[in-house]
């Protein structure tokens, strides 16, 4: 999924969550739920946690729509409170085994293209075997299709930060193909 850049139909999105509007909040749970799951499970590599996380972060979200800056990107904000809510969790569910992930992750990623693909599979396990700082730039721009600017917010990092990041990702993610000599990643790679 690539996300687009903030609009006027997001504006007035805004607008309505900060009346209180529930429809708003049907339609923003609509447009990321999805995203921010697929973000969510990638990070965590648990299905339970993730799914946990997902509450959670919607819940927060619901919670504090009212207060949104009419400025507010929705993208950026949503994907912070989810990585926020992944990295403070970590003191509840043991970052060792939260990092690890299940085999069948590809199966439970609904947004991940071609998941029976053999070639999508093994590059969800090489993304999933990456460092948390790598894993986040990857997902947020080259999986959810922020640009550096948006991904940068959500990071806390300037954007040239950001695209710095995202240039050793992709390396550290070649590393970790490379080793596993697979032949299915032949002709295959992210782009943001």
């Amino acid at each position: 999924m690539t996300m687009r850049p903030p609009t006027a139909t997001d504006a007035a999105l805004v607008e309505r969550l900060r009346s209180g509007d529930r429809g708003a909040f049907r339609d923003l749970y609509g447009q990321f739920s999805q995203p921010t799951f697929g973000f969510l499970l990638r990070l965590a590599g648990r299905r339970d946690v993730a799914e946990d996380l997902h509450q959670e972060v919607w819940l927060s979200i619901a919670r504090h729509a009212t207060r949104l800056a009419p400025e507010t990107d929705l993208a950026a904000w949503i994907f912070t409170v989810a990585r926020n809510r992944f990295r403070s969790s970590g003191r509840r569910w043991h970052p060792a085994a939260v990092v690890t992930a299940e085999p069948a992750l590809e199966r439970q990623v609904a947004t991940a293209p071609a998941a029976d693909d053999p070639g999508c599979r093994d590059l969800e396990r090489a993304v999933a075997s990456l460092p948390e700082v790598h894993r986040e730039v990857l997902l947020l721009m080259a999986i959810e299709g922020l640009d550096a600017a948006r991904a940068a917010a959500v990071l806390g990092i300037r954007p040239e930060a950001a695209r710095q990041r995202l240039a050793r990702a992709r390396a550290a993610l070649g590393d970790a193909v490379a080793a596993q000599d697979r032949p299915s990643f032949a002709g295959r790679r992210l782009t943001s």
